[in-house]
């Protein structure tokens, strides 16, 4: 499933805690592609804390406490990592990271944590959702097979690679208009996992916000650049995004473009790409002026001249992505729109 779409189904399931109606969920899907970001993406939308437990790292006693003696009966330390409404408050996630890597012995001990929502006398706050995540067997990470008990008390979904949803996180996190650019130009390096090879650093969404960080540490450094960017996200992809970012020195004049003036399209695709990305970062930053609607109608007006009707669909859709319903305010959406009648929009 799309991860636009999971944050969707996370969202009711974090909602639906007080209504009963909560299942608590696992998250499949290979290394670097989002599963805990899309965790991070709810709780921050509604203001809730995550509690984080690697139950890779844990022992079956970390999470059903310590025993000791009272008046001669043995009871058990409740962890201080599990939650507390006293202490970490009434609503939010317990995230259980890693748990394909958890040893037998810890997973049966997390049994009933996840299906009933307790642990001997701990009780899980009725307003916190348990969601997990693992990697599958087939991902070369250090997995075991999930118990069918265990597997039995979890909704499972599948976390899918998708290059619109990655873009629209890409614009809000502000991650580097290049990177963008060059991976809408190359959308099959999003994610590119060679099993048979095994690779130390390969593309993955998360790699590709390690390459954003290296532009913004090593861009002044144009001796490095191009090895740090393959330490993040392999050598061929590092240095076709090096070789693409050389290629942006015959961009064409943004300002002139924001301004409304006219200015001639390169006929390289990936510079076209590049402009569509650094013209939607111009939108992203006019939002918050007065005269926001007149620079979206110079953007429109730009789109409408692109040699390809595609890419200005694609420049459009992300625009209107970023900057949501206003676009369909400015009057020159409706003669862009017009322009491409007959090339079909898909969301």
């Amino acid at each position: 499933m799309r991860p636009a779409q999971l944050l969707i189904v996370l969202e009711q399931e974090f909602l639906s805690t007080h209504q009963g109606h909560h299942t608590p969920v696992m998250l499949w899907g290979p290394p670097g592609v989002g599963k805990s970001q899309i965790v991070a993406q709810v709780v921050t939308k509604y203001h809730a804390p995550v509690i984080d437990i690697r139950l890779s790292q844990m022992e079956p006693s970390d999470l059903r406490g310590i025993p000791f003696r009272t008046e001669g009966y043995v009871e058990w330390a409740v962890p201080a990592m599990l939650p507390n409404e006293e202490k970490h408050g009434k609503t939010g996630i317990l995230f259980l990271d890693e748990i394909t890597s958890a040893p037998p012995s810890v997973s049966a001990a997390a049994y009933q944590l996840i299906l009933d929502r307790r642990l001997g006398e701990y009780q899980v706050p009725e307003g916190w959702a348990i969601i997990a995540a693992g990697n599958r067997q087939g991902d070369r990470g250090v997995t075991y097979t999930m118990p069918a008990p265990l597997a039995n008390r979890f909704s499972h979904f599948e976390v899918s690679v998708h290059l619109d949803d990655w873009v629209a996180w890409a614009y809000k996190n502000q991650i580097d208009e290049r990177v963008i650019a060059f991976l809408r130009f190359r959308p099959e390096l999003l994610f590119d996992f060679d099993l048979a090879h095994n690779p130390v650093a390969f593309p993955t969404p998360r790699s590709w916000e390690f390459a954003h960080r290296s532009l913004q540490k090593f861009g002044q450094h144009p001796q490095l650049l191009m090895d740090t960017l393959q330490a993040c996200v392999g050598k061929a992809a590092g240095i076709e995004l090096s070789a693409f970012i050389d290629n942006l020195a015959h961009m064409p004049d943004l300002d002139a473009i924001m301004h409304g003036e006219s200015v001639p399209i390169p006929n390289e695709i990936d510079l076209q790409y590049a402009i569509a990305a650094a013209l939607i970062g111009r939108a992203i930053r006019a939002k918050v002026r007065q005269d926001a609607h007149i620079a979206y109608g110079h953007i429109l007006k730009f789109a409408e001249q692109l040699p390809h009707r595609e890419m200005g669909v694609m420049l459009v859709s992300d625009m209107h992505r970023a900057i949501g319903a206003d676009l369909f305010a400015v009057p020159e959406f409706t003669q862009w729109a017009q322009t491409i009648a007959d090339v079909m929009l898909f969301d």
